[in-house]
């Protein structure tokens, strides 16, 4: 039975899979190893590769699909603050006789919500993602908006509070060094934004309390210039549930005097949109 791979690389955690027609067939996780530089998760992800791209029993993989952070191409990981990557071309992460397709981590797991996920029947739609970081991907009349050179949907780097709290990019008071799944967890001195969520005390209400503020703040402004009819948060924080969309919901209204807002929505794919958004890059460029 013919497949492709698809793996989903996070500053964390690589999803990796077979996918056949929207069905993950087998699934694996492996640490991303960060902290040892941009060679060995290259070389993480390459050996990643070769072990699901051989033939599994009666599966048989044509093609593979990589979702990586930063600004990317089908051919080449131009640039990747996440991971210190410039210009690596595909090749370098797989040694395989398969395709290999490159895209972008947020828009790809967007194009897997649009085909299969909460967004299918709505073409104009944001898809939030939050996790390690935060960044959208904007789909426009059912077409996924990149932007001029690739940098589209950097919702993350929003200044919500200027001068604020400093960001891992260099800037002060971003959406992400409030609202991120990190930043949350961080700031209560927590390993998890879960954690962050099940506490009663002062502190963590306030830092949660914030973090929807600035989430609804950055989504007003998204939405007064896109018109999304829809926003899908995906990633670790969408767990939250109604936690996190229920005060968001009313709180994005509120910054919304004169129209109505977008519906607020948790992701239908979870954390397997990346790995459904990998295996598309695959199937589509092989179609």
């Amino acid at each position: 039975m013919e497949c492709v791979v698809g793996i989903d690389v996070g500053g964390t955690t690589m999803k990796g899979g077979l996918v056949r027609d929207g069905s993950v067939l087998h699934a694996e996780r492996r640490p991303t190893p960060r902290a040892e530089g941009p060679g060995a998760v290259i070389a993480a992800i390459s050996a990643f590769v070769a072990d699901l791209a051989a033939p599994r029993g009666e599966l048989r993989p044509t093609a593979v699909g990589l979702a990586v952070p930063g600004l990317v191409t089908p051919t080449h990981a131009v640039f990747s603050a996440a991971f210190g990557w410039r210009d690596v071309p595909a090749e370098a992460f797989a040694d395989v006789p398969l395709p290999v397709v490159l895209g972008h981590d947020v828009r790809s797991a967007g194009a897997a919500e649009l085909a299969y996920g909460a967004a299918r029947a709505e073409p104009n739609v944001l898809f939030l993602p939050i996790g390690t970081g935060i960044a959208g991907a904007m789909a426009l009349d059912g077409a996924l908006y990149g932007g001029a050179a690739g940098w589209a949907g950097q919702i993350g780097h929003i200044p919500v509070h200027p001068d604020g709290l400093p960001c891992g990019c260099g800037q002060r008071g971003c959406l992400a060094a409030y609202a991120s799944a990190s930043a949350i967890a961080a700031r209560c001195g927590e390993t998890s934004a879960a954690a962050v969520v099940s506490r009663t005390d002062q502190e963590a209400r306030q830092v949660w309390d914030e973090a929807v503020d600035a989430l609804a703040l950055a989504l007003a402004t998204y939405t007064l210039l896109l018109d999304p009819a829809l926003v899908v948060i995906g990633g670790g924080l969408a767990q939250a549930g109604e936690a996190l969309v229920g005060p968001l919901r009313a709180r994005l209204a509120a910054r919304l005097a004169f129209r109505r807002p977008p519906g607020v929505e948790v992701s239908a794919l979870g954390t397997q949109a990346g790995l459904l958004g990998a295996a598309l890059l695959a199937t589509r460029a092989t179609a």
